[in-house]
């Protein structure tokens, strides 16, 4: 079975970008982060064993991070 993963659209607190890309890229589970250019900031793609575990790691690992404004969670559903 699959692990399901996600992609999360991040905007950062102004200035905070690199700190920010910094500590998502020492995530266990972020398989990639990058910058980008538009609206958000970072785009990360996470995987993890379950869709509870996804949860948690976008509610309690990255959302409640000091350089994080907003997120969108993208879901990949194949």
């Amino acid at each position: 079975m699959k692990m399901p993963t996600a992609f999360i659209l991040i905007t950062s607190e102004l200035g905070k970008e690199k700190d920010l890309l910094g500590k998502l890229r020492t995530l266990e589970h972020i398989i990639e982060a990058h910058y980008v250019y538009g609206v958000y900031d970072i785009i990360a793609k996470i995987e993890a064993e379950d869709m509870e575990k996804l949860r948690e790691i976008v509610t309690f690992k990255i959302r409640c991070m000091d350089e994080v404004n907003n997120t969108l969670t993208m879901i990949s559903i194949e």
